[in-house]
């Protein structure tokens, strides 16, 4: 390389030195993005594991990684919130297939509708109590309507059977949901705490019930939810031929 005469080889021109690049900022987003959906997704978990006694929009804000007040950016109260979940639970529920005879096909959706329950026990108190016109909720009850009316049901018999068939249906759940134990180990252990202190000569019919039936291999509460809907199912269908 050629050099002007008298320039120090020490002082030839340095290249530019490159600035250096910002770092990119990381994303302030700890999850997901938020949504209606998601509000609800988490809710429903949420109520599955503390119940609705314990349900807080801090609780749910907390689960969801979020303030409180975002959680009202996607929907506006909590009680939108839980007309949410239970018309969620509501799409759980298998609706009367059409394909079926009325009898088989009520007793599939209240089945159905028994074992939904049995995995959102707090939503039974509050199945019937929304006043906000949701899809699943309105779609579920047509369909059920639908199914006695088809079978020849009056308009008043389809009240009463709609109503009967429901009333079995969430008052066994609930006491399902709330009874210490079914049957089985639980109920051995349970019954063992307290028959020593029960009197049978005070209360000789509830000895031998518990002897006799309850604590008996195999007994189960949950296997009487069958027998009391094909109960209620035959009267119905009495009821329909006598009026027919």
């Amino acid at each position: 390389m050629t050099r002007s005469p008298g320039q120090d080889i020490n002082t030839a021109p340095v290249a530019a030195t490159a600035k250096p690049t910002r770092a990119k900022k990381k994303s302030s987003s700890k999850g997901p993005r938020l949504t209606s959906e998601r509000v609800l997704d988490g809710a429903l978990a949420l109520a599955d594991t503390v119940g609705m006694q314990d349900f807080t929009i801090r609780r749910l804000a907390a689960a969801l990684d979020v303030k409180p007040m975002t959680i009202y950016h996607h929907i506006p109260s909590k009680e939108a919130i839980i007309d949410g979940m239970v018309d969620r639970v509501f799409a759980e529920i298998d609706r009367p297939p059409g394909d079926l005879h009325w009898k088989a096909a009520i007793a599939h959706r209240t089945r159905s509708a028994r074992e939904v329950l049995a995995r959102h026990p707090w939503a039974t108190p509050l199945m019937e109590s929304r006043s906000s016109p949701l899809p699943e909720i309105l779609g579920h009850h047509d369909a059920v309507l639908a199914c006695f009316r088809t079978a020849g049901f009056s308009i008043e018999m389809t009240g009463h059977a709609y109503s009967l068939i429901d009333a079995y249906l969430y008052g066994f759940a609930l006491q399902e949901a709330n009874m210490p134990a079914t049957g089985g180990e639980e109920m051995a252990d349970l019954a063992g705490g307290f028959m020593e202190f029960i009197d049978p000569g005070l209360y000789p019919h509830f000895v031998e019930f518990a002897t006799e039936q309850a604590l008996e291999p195999g007994y189960d509460f949950r296997n009487e939810f069958d027998y009391g809907l094909d109960l209620i199912l035959d009267g119905l269908e009495a009821a329909l031929v006598a009026n027919s």
